[in-house]
């Protein structure tokens, strides 16, 4: 979900953003990621993806908040997330790899056939960094 800068709103629906998308800018100024109008004060929004930003995260046993995408928002600023579907995860131990993983329910469960014992997520949390 994202906010308006302009005027503070919060969208109502969550925005699906991926960087295989580029959305014309109103006036030809380009394009973007994701363009959204505020249904407020009207104000046309953007986000992109940076390129090569988008990285793993990667269980080394730490449990600390990595950097897995940054955004270039321009008008509106992003308050939460909904990681949904489409996600791999692989096994630490045997390299097993789970494709289309659903983390909507913010944990995610499954059985890793080498190791032959259960593998997941939990816990599952997020945070947005501005960046200076």
């Amino acid at each position: 979900m994202f906010k308006c800068q302009s005027c503070g709103d919060k969208s109502e629906k969550w925005q699906y953003i991926t960087q295989e998308e580029s959305v014309p800018l109103k006036g030809g100024r380009g394009s973007a990621n994701l363009v959204i109008k505020c249904k407020l004060c009207g104000r046309e929004n953007s986000a992109d993806i940076f390129p090569d930003s988008v990285k793993p995260y990667t269980g080394d046993g730490d449990r600390k908040m990595k950097t897995i995408v940054s955004f270039d928002c321009r008008g509106m600023e992003p308050v939460d997330f909904s990681p949904r579907n489409g996600w791999q995860c692989e096994a630490v131990e045997t390299g097993t790899k789970f494709d289309d993983v659903d983390l909507s329910e913010k944990e995610w469960v499954d059985y890793d056939e080498k190791a032959k014992e259960t593998v997941g997520i939990y816990e599952l949390a997020h945070q947005f960094v501005r960046q200076k």
